[in-house]
């Protein structure tokens, strides 16, 4: 723990003295920063986020999670939507999703899509998303989309062993999203295993830090939210 917790803090110091990849605009007087959130399913991608998120102060994190901007598949019937692989990158709307941020980053609201996992249909009713000084993306694909790479300025990995993904995902599916334990493993076995290997994984090499998703994430959280707090305060 204490040599992941020193890698952390190493790469979030190199990050610092680097600098932002993305572009910078101001909003409402603050300096906008994008982060990108990935790892494979089950990492504890989306508890590292939201715990990030509650350790800045109110108001400053923004959430963009990326399963929202899969494709509506309402035209297609319920067979042909159950297989289709949605951990392949066009299965994703990654174009708007790089437009919606770019609109926040001018500070325009949008408002971003809702996905029902149930039916693989986009909701009627979207979110409305404020501008905010810290934009969080979160998805497994990420750090992998051409559309969305340009737009970052930090990139977090959060590794957690296959096993321990799996377990992870067959109690969301089928607890969220009505799905059955045999048709979770079949669709792991047939996309999420592989898609995984042929993008997710080597997108790690992308990432300026890497996090153990397994364990306590809180020192990895305050890292994190220091150096947001910083960078934040040295650019306004």
């Amino acid at each position: 723990m204490g040599d992941a917790r020193t890698q952390c803090q190493a790469a979030a110091n190199e990050w610092l003295q680097r600098g932002s990849r993305g572009s910078r605009l101001s909003v409402m007087r603050q300096v906008v920063q994008v982060l990108g959130i990935a790892g494979g399913s089950g990492s504890g991608k989306t508890r590292f986020t939201a715990e990030l998120v509650a350790a800045l102060p109110p108001g400053t994190g923004r959430i963009l999670d990326h399963d929202s901007y899969y494709h509506d598949l309402s035209h297609l019937p319920p067979p042909v939507r159950a297989a289709t692989n949605f951990d392949d990158p066009a299965a994703l709307d990654s174009a708007l999703l790089a437009v919606h941020l770019t609109e926040l980053r001018c500070g325009r609201t949008i408002e971003k899509p809702c996905y029902d996992f149930e039916t693989h249909c986009r909701r009627s009713a979207g979110e409305r998303i404020e501008p905010a000084p810290v934009l969080i993306v979160e998805g497994i694909l990420v750090l992998a989309s051409a559309e969305l790479a340009p737009l970052l300025d930090l990139r977090i990995f959060v590794e957690t062993r296959a096993d321990e993904r799996l377990l992870r995902r067959i109690d969301r599916d089928v607890r969220e999203r009505g799905r059955t334990v045999d048709s979770v493993l079949a669709q792991y076995r047939r996309t999420v295993r592989p898609m995984h290997e042929r993008y997710v994984e080597p997108s790690r090499l992308d990432a300026d830090i890497v996090i153990h998703g397994e364990g306590e994430l809180g020192p990895a959280v305050a890292l994190v939210a220091d150096a947001l707090r910083y960078r934040l305060a040295t650019l306004d």
